[in-house]
Parts: C-alpha cells; sequence; structure tokens
C-alpha cells in the first residue's frame, strides 16, 4: 500500500492539534467477537472531521463480510463527537471526551487520554434504552502504526466481564 500525504488543515482549532492525526477518511476490515455471540468479520469506513470549532466530529460504519471479504449484510453505526479536555498532569498528552450514540438505544460518555498517536478511552457513562441489550462498560485504544489506524473495543454486558470485543486496521484513503 502506497502512503497517503497528509497535511493539517490550516483552519484546525488549536485545542484539536494534537488530534489531527485521525482527520480524514479511513477504511478496512476487523473482526468482532465475544461469548454472547457468533465471531465475525466486517468492513469499515470511519470519518474524523472538523468544522474549525475545539472537537472532532466521528462517524463509523460497518458492514458484515464472509471470509472472503464479500459484503453479507449492514453492520454496526456509531456518531460522536470527540473533544479535547485540557493537558494531562505533568503535561504527557491531553485529556479527551467521547460522545457517542448507536442506533441499537445506546448513548455512552468516555474519557481518556491522547498521548502523540494514541488515544486510550474507558466509558464513563452507558445510558441505554429499555430495548437495548444490558451493555455496563467499554474500554478503546486506538493508534496509528505504521499509518494504519489500528483500534481495540473491549466491554462487559449481558453479564459477561470486560473483555475482547473488536479490533480492526484501516487504511487513509
Amino acid at each position: 500500500m502506497g502512503s497517503m500525504a497528509f497535511e493539517i488543515p490550516a483552519d484546525l482549532h488549536p485545542d484539536v492539534a494534537p488530534l489531527a492525526w485521525l482527520l480524514g477518511t479511513w477504511h478496512g476490515n476487523g473482526r468482532g467477537e465475544y461469548p454472547t455471540i457468533e465471531p465475525y468479520a466486517f468492513e469499515q469506513d470511519v470519518v474524523f472531521a472538523h468544522d474549525t470549532r475545539p472537537f472532532l466530529h466521528y462517524f463509523s460504519r460497518s458492514w458484515t463480510t464472509d471470509e472472503e471479504g464479500n459484503r453479507t449484510g449492514p453492520g454496526d453505526l456509531e456518531t460522536g463527537f470527540l473533544r479535547p479536555a485540557g493537558l494531562v498532569e505533568g503535561g504527557k498528552g491531553i485529556n479527551v471526551e467521547l460522545v457517542l450514540a448507536h442506533p441499537t438505544g445506546y448513548a455512552e460518555v468516555w474519557y481518556g487520554v491522547a498521548e502523540g498517536p494514541r488515544i486510550t478511552l474507558a466509558t464513563d457513562i452507558v445510558a441505554r434504552t429499555a430495548t437495548a441489550v444490558e451493555y455496563t462498560a467499554g474500554q478503546r485504544m486506538y493508534g496509528l502504526v505504521e499509518g494504519a489506524l489500528m483500534y481495540a473495543v473491549d466491554k462487559a454486558a449481558e453479564g459477561q466481564s470486560m473483555q475482547s470485543h473488536l479490533w480492526g486496521k484501516l487504511a487513509r484513503v
């Protein structure tokens, strides 16, 4: 794969400059598993966008795939906002907040730290509708590794302890 040139936009709010490495459209594949579901593969598009204000808009959509990578149906959707929340004490990175909404009946507030091209987050609040499956907590990690956006999502849900749920590798497009 060739490397895509990336340029920090001139109108980017200075508070989100430490998150600029996320900007753009990403595409790739991942896997999902959990004790309560059959393991599956997926294809995914992720967009991190800005409009000059001090946050990034995040949107992710995916499609389930067969083992050959052919789409077999719609997958997860989520959208939200990644917000800088001041310097980490000691100056190693910035604090971040992530607010997400899902069509499966969840809204989440995440807190974490962005340190260079790596973000680690944990849920503070998980709100769910009466019809949503029980889900109590999550952890996420995003990182830029050799030009690829890598991520992992862990969750505690349906009586299960915190454990690996999703992971993926996306290329900037």
